[in-house]
Parts: C-alpha cells; structure tokens; sequence
C-alpha cells in the first residue's frame, strides 16, 4: 500500500472511530476502567472519625497537631491492545474483512484511551509475536499505531493465542487494562493461561467473525481456501450433514471459549462482520 494511501486511510478512520470515543464511549470507558489504585493526594488535619491509620506522623511531628493523608483515585492506566494478525482475518463475505472491523475497534479503544490520559501500547500476534509497539500517551503515538494496523505484514500467517497470552503476561510488569482482538479460532483450552494472566491483568475479550463461520448457506459447490494453511479445497453445500457439521463446530468452539473466559473472570463480546460493533462494545462496557 502506497504511503498516501495509507494516510488517506488513517485520516479516515481517525475522522470515525475518534468520533465514535467522544460521542460514545467517553462516559461508558471511563466509568468501566477504574485506575490501578488510591494515589497519595495531599495532608490535611485530623478530624473526628478519621481512619487513625492514613495520619501522617512526620507532618504531625512537625505542627504538634495530628494530620492525615489524603488519598484519591489513580485514574491512568495502561491500556494493552493484543491483536491477531493471523492470516484468518483477510476474510469477509459481508461488506467487510475481519481485518478491517478489528482496525477501527481497536483505534476506537486507543482514541478512548487517550482521552482518558491513559497509555496503550499494541501486540501484534500470529504463531509469534509480530511486533510489540510498548505503551505510550498522544495522538501522534495513536496514529502510528493504525498506520501500523493498516500496513502490517505478518511473517506467519497462524494463530498461537496462548504464546501472545503468555508474551504479554510476562512483558507487562505493570496491572495493565489488556483487549485481545481476535476471531478466536481454537480447538484447545487456553484456561491456564487466561487464568494466569487475569489474575495479574484486567482482561477483556472481542471476538470478531464472519457470519458464514457460524453458518453455511446452502449455495452448491464453492471453493474455499484456508487463509493459514493456503490450503484450497471445494465443498458441496447443498449437503445438509456438512452444514450441520459446520455448525456444530461453530457451537463447540463458542462453548469452550465461554467456559474458558467464565472460569477466567474474563469479560468478553462477540460481533460478526454485518453488525455494528459499536453495541458490541457497549455490552462489554456495561458489564463493568
């Protein structure tokens, strides 16, 4: 993709999705992130009913009179995108790829980040790490971010979501606020992992798909071509066994990832590539 392009194509999407967090996700990101903790603020003195141990004894040394620290909120965070760039996501059958839904999610997350003053900082994940972007304040930093979104090439076109979890858990010393964006395709539990990492992180799942994983329509024979494997084969749709099997593999995979996020405390969303992802968002924020 030619430079000019790409910047015609951030600005566009800078134009939306830092629309979309102003007028939209200010008020629900806000309230759903709560800082890492309570901040040492300033003293003032003692007055009755005061938790005697917040009073601050050098300062009550020093007026002969008790005075107690004031603690508030700690409102910034660090805000980490975990993004799939396997070869899964160059596909789409309804108006977009999932490539592309992924993109303004995530620079809707980062615009929101920043004018929360919280820091963010991108993984980019296959079956490796891709590129590790740490997290930074600003515009500027947000836009190299989706200019990196928009251009990145990926040396591996596979998915390994449990080397990402176990990168990520062990590259961020901090208590960080972590978005994975994938489809999510998995035939394992990655339980153990996404256990580990919650219990050091606030974790948050979205999952984005195309409606014919979920469902094939009865068309005849199409070819199909695995976007991670480049493996081509055609299948007969007009079978009923193969379209129950289809969605039977679909349901079996929702189910595991379920229980894996619900044994992990881990809040999660789902949106095909038809839908609006703006709702979606707003469910995972409301179930803070």
């Amino acid at each position: 993709m030619e430079t000019s392009e790409i910047l015609k194509k951030v600005r566009k999407i800078e134009i939306k999705t830092r629309g979309l967090s102003q007028n939209i996700f200010a008020g629900q990101y806000h309230s759903a992130f709560k800082g890492r903790g309570m901040a040492f603020s300033e003293v003032r003195e003692y007055q009755y009913g005061d938790d005697v141990r917040d009073i601050d004894w050098n300062v009550t040394a020093r007026f002969h009179r008790p005075y107690v620290k004031v603690f508030e909120e700690e409102r910034e965070l660090t805000v980490m995108l975990m993004i799939d760039v396997s070869g899964s996501l160059d596909f789409g059958t309804r108006g977009q790829l999932k490539r592309d839904m992924v993109t303004e999610i995530a620079a809707t997350l980062a615009f929101s980040a920043i004018q929360n003053n919280d820091k963010i900082g991108v993984i980019f994940f296959s079956d490796r790490i891709e590129k590790y972007i740490p997290p930074k304040k600003g515009r500027k930093h947000i836009l190299y971010i989706i200019r990196e979104m928009l251009d990145f090439k990926p040396e591996s076109l596979k998915t390994d979501i449990r080397q990402a979890v176990e990168f990520m858990t062990r590259v961020m010393k901090r208590r960080s606020t972590v978005f994975v964006i994938s489809d999510f395709y998995t035939e394992e539990s990655l339980q153990k992992q996404w256990q580990i990492a919650s219990s050091k992180h606030d974790l948050m799942a979205v999952q984005v798909y195309d409606p014919l994983a979920k469902e094939l329509p009865d068309v005849g024979l199409i070819k199909i071509n695995d976007a991670e494997t480049g493996k081509e084969m055609i299948i007969d749709t007009s079978s009923k066994r193969l379209r129950q099997a289809h969605a039977k593999a679909w349901r079996d995979s929702q189910s595991l990832l379920r229980d894996d996020f619900a044994k992990s405390n881990i809040d999660w969303t789902s949106v095909a590539t038809n839908e609006d992802y703006v709702k979606a968002m707003m469910r995972l924020f409301n179930r803070r």
